[in-house]
């Protein structure tokens, strides 16, 4: 892939593929009259996503520095992690066989920002499962192993976490702008 173009290396997308944002900056989202429904819908998820992960990281830490009870931390890890990683990878899923492909077809300028979020889709995977491992390997160490398993399992939220923001972001930027451009035929 592209050096400015993976996920991991890049700042932003290249601005041409930028240009509908420039149309439909983001200070204009609410106001805008097909901002409501799938926008809404789509942006709440986003939402979620990084509560969640901001979520297993702050009790990560909290387990961590002794704040939360191992079992319960554990027990609420759980819970919290498996809903995280199957909602991303659901969304993403949809997003690369549905959205992503009505949205390239309203905007074919914009097929290769939709390739490259496709993209990462394939290198967030990569994340999701290393997220699913250290969850899992947490949720079984026995006592003694504990704060190991939980660091590793931080250190990886922690990394996560970027490549998480860069990517919604991006998206945002050039899913939002389609959908409010073409609302009326979505």
């Amino acid at each position: 892939m592209e050096k400015s173009i993976a996920l991991d290396e890049r700042d932003r997308l290249p601005d041409a593929l930028r240009v509908l944002l420039a149309e439909y900056p983001r200070d204009i989202w609410q106001s805008h009259r097909n901002f409501d429904g799938l926008t809404r819908f789509w942006l709440e998820r986003h939402l979620m996503f990084r509560q969640a992960l901001a979520r297993l990281r702050d009790e990560a830490e909290a387990a961590l520095d002794g704040r939360v009870d191992p079992d319960r931390y554990r027990q609420n890890t759980a819970r919290l992690a498996g809903f995280f990683l199957n909602q991303l990878h659901g969304h993403h899923m949809i997003e690369d066989h549905q959205y992503f492909p009505q949205l390239s077809a309203l905007e074919s300028r914009l097929g290769r920002g939709f390739e490259i979020l496709d993209a990462d889709h394939h290198q967030l995977d990569g994340h999701i499962h290393g997220l699913a491992d250290r969850t899992n390997a947490m949720l079984q160490a026995p006592a003694q192993g504990f704060n190991d398993a939980a660091g590793a399992l931080h250190i990886a939220l922690e990394g996560f976490e970027p490549f998480l923001d860069r990517h919604l972001l991006d998206e945002e930027d050039l899913v939002v702008p389609v959908i409010l451009k073409h609302g009326a035929g979505l």
